[in-house]
């Protein structure tokens, strides 16, 4: 990692003549594209006054990486402490992704500071007119010298001015976490107005120190709305906070159960056996597969419900899920398969066993004066409720795409429509880069910004319309049959045959490893994909 210190580091504020495409956002897609995309001089669009994205402006203090290092890095940029086997702290993340950004001099790039608040579409032709006959340029060759795309940027100084740059193509990495919250909705008289005590979303958590969390937590009634890793992180911190005299219990209330797991090894096996090797997806469903591929899995099913019980008899033998009530009734591996499954943080069932974080189950419920009402009537009594609800990123996309393209960002199936998880069908000459989600979000997005060089560059050249809307649609049908959780777009259980397509498109190796043993039952992670 580089050791140039940030004062010295130099980002564009302004955007040359040459620059044909815009880059939004500077979190981890947006730095891998700027990298992949070096050739065209990109702009990368930053909002805020630092690369890092959610590592950045929406960790928690004790926020982890879920990832073993070694398997969380660029392919051409390794941990220089990837021995280490404990998971990166948030802080840790963002070192190394400026690391990254100083190694290949990205900063050249970078415009911080600058919110893109509009995108104007200046194609013209088929797609104005609501129909999309003549998209991509009829030939799928997204640079051809004409602008294509009006860029409206706000800088930070609080003038209000936007300004309007044009682009051929955009690449948008905002990301699908932070910015906007998913907040709950209420009947008349029974949202937060009428609760005496303090509401805050895990995004306003965020943006406090270490002492404003525990001045804000200590000796205090808090209930914590959520079982997703955003959730128990904020719920042994509320617990950490209150040891002591004065310290108050903090209470999860939880809706849907996901299985959570205490670390990557599972009865003394490691975890990548059950799921990351190509013997192991073999497996699994797989988009737009065969009717001989589809009979197969059809076939292989008590083998697939026999590894996730395998996974599940180990973390209720580890773990206290049946004394806390806590145990899905689905199986693992639809958690897996939707990228729902969370790495416990150390110490976050000895808290409760010390009854510093309790648990209520609720499907619906809503505010009184002193707390919370569950469904069953139910009162849990509070001073301050945390809504670790989520995001709703897909919203962030509407807010500055135009009109017809805002309405196309999610299909009947609730996922983003995207073509090798990259490029939505119907909109022309721009790209979605950290929008599919895998056990590695930092190798994914590295291997479709890789493609999207290439197809920039000339190496191959799209599909017709009609031709990825169908691949599209097959990859939402593998995810509805896979599990309940498909409005994720996850590739976790086919992960490597993803990744063979686009190396195929690149014309490059699909088979990296050296022989075939390792070719069944290693797993393949970023190194496997450096560039040849």
């Amino acid at each position: 990692m580089a050791a140039q210190d940030a004062s010295m580091r130099m980002t564009r504020q302004s955007v040359p003549a040459s620059s044909r495409v815009a880059v939004i956002g500077g979190g981890i897609s947006g730095l891998a594209a700027a990298k992949q995309l070096a050739a065209h001089d990109p702009v990368v669009f930053e909002a805020t006054d630092s690369v890092g994205g959610v590592w950045k402006h929406c960790s928690y203090r004790s926020t982890r990486l879920q990832t073993p290092r070694p398997d969380y890095e660029f392919s051409d940029h390794p941990w220089q402490n990837r021995a280490d086997p404990t998971f990166p702290t948030h802080a840790e993340i963002v070192d190394y992704l400026e690391g990254y950004a100083d190694t290949f001099d990205l900063w050249r790039y970078i415009s911080l500071g600058s919110k893109v608040v509009d995108v104007k579409f200046l194609g013209g032709g088929a797609a104005a007119g609501g129909f999309f006959t003549e998209l991509w340029s009829g030939t799928g060759e997204p640079l051809q010298g004409k602008p294509m795309w009006e860029v409206g940027v706000a800088n930070s100084d609080g003038s209000g001015e936007v300004r309007y740059y044009s682009f051929e193509f955009v690449v948008v990495c905002a990301g699908k976490y932070g910015d906007v919250p998913r907040m709950p909705v209420f009947p008349p008289g029974k949202g937060p107005e009428v609760f005496k005590g303090q509401v805050m979303h895990s995004l306003d958590y965020c943006k406090l120190n270490e002492e404003e969390t525990v001045e804000l937590m200590k000796g205090k009634k808090v209930v914590v709305v959520g079982y997703k890793k955003s959730a128990i992180d904020l719920a042994l911190e509320c617990a950490q906070a209150n040891q002591g005299e004065g310290g108050e219990a903090c209470t999860m209330l939880v809706r849907t159960l996901h299985w959570v797991v205490p670390s990557y090894s599972i009865w003394g096996l490691p975890f990548f056996l059950f799921y990351s090797t190509r013997l192991a997806q073999f497996l699994y469903e797989r988009p737009n597969q065969g009717i001989l591929r589809s009979m197969l899995c059809r076939l292989m099913t008590p083998l697939r419900a026999g590894v996730s019980k395998f996974i599940e008899s180990y973390l209720s033998w580890k773990l206290p899920l049946a004394k806390y009530g806590l145990r899905p009734d689905h199986p693992f591996v639809e958690d897996y398969a939707s990228c729902q499954m969370a790495i416990l943080p150390d110490g976050f069932f000895d808290m409760a066993d010390r009854d510093m974080i309790r648990f209520k189950r609720a499907s619906a419920w809503c505010f009184s004066e002193n707390g919370v009402v569950l469904e069953d009537g139910t009162e849990v009594q509070a001073d301050l409720v945390f809504l670790a609800t989520g995001f709703e990123g897909k919203d962030k996309l509407r807010a500055v795409l135009p009109k017809p393209f805002r309405d196309l960002v999610v299909d009947k199936s609730g996922m983003m429509p995207l073509y090798r998880g990259t490029i939505h069908p119907l909109i022309p000459n721009m790209a979605f880069v950290g929008y599919v989600e895998s056990v590695s979000n930092l190798h994914t997005s590295e291997l479709r910004c890789r493609w999207l060089a290439g197809l920039l560059g000339g190496r191959f050249a799209l599909p017709s319309v009609e031709a990825m809307v169908k691949h599209v649609n097959g990859e939402a049908e593998a995810m509805r049959r896979t599990t309940r959780f498909y409005r994720r777009h996850c590739i976790s259980t086919y992960s490597i045959h993803d990744s063979d397509a686009m190396c195929a498109d690149l014309g490059t190796r699909v088979l990296r490893k050296g022989n075939w043993l390792a070719e069944l039952f290693a797993p393949y992670n970023n190194q496997d994909y450096k560039e040849e």
